[in-house]
């Protein structure tokens, strides 16, 4: 089964940034709506971002709006997850999956082909 690989995940200050990657090697991410979600120890997976195949449109999580940008790299296959101002709440595994739903979603089931994901972080 084919697999997304995460990427860009580390230790950072509140108030830091990161950026994030998604990236595939044996298919093209621009034909699927491709959704961010994270993980803390303990809690549910929670749907962070997703952006759409058909016109681009994208979802946040009330928590993230207005820190995250999710984005599209259609030359290079990949689909990033800019994260600013971050705060140690945004701590966890984050992963990405790709859906072929009719657009955004924040429901894990919709997805599939998770990565293994990438830790991020966030302490004082």
């Amino acid at each position: 089964q084919v697999q997304l690989v995460e990427s860009g995940g580390g230790l950072v200050q509140p108030g830091g940034s990161l950026r994030l990657s998604c990236a595939a090697s044996a298919f093209t991410l621009d034909y699927y709506n491709i959704g961010w979600f994270r993980q803390a120890p303990g809690k549910e997976r929670e749907g962070v971002s997703c952006i759409s195949s058909s016109d681009g449109s994208t979802y946040y999580a009330v928590s993230v709006k207005g820190r995250f940008t999710i984005s599209r790299d259609k030359a290079k296959n990949a689909v990033y997850l800019q994260m600013n101002d971050l705060e140690p709440e945004d701590t966890a595994v984050y992963s990405c999956a790709v859906s072929a739903g009719p657009g955004t979603s924040s429901d894990p089931p919709e997805f599939s082909n998770w990565g293994p994901g990438t830790q991020v972080t966030v302490y004082s």
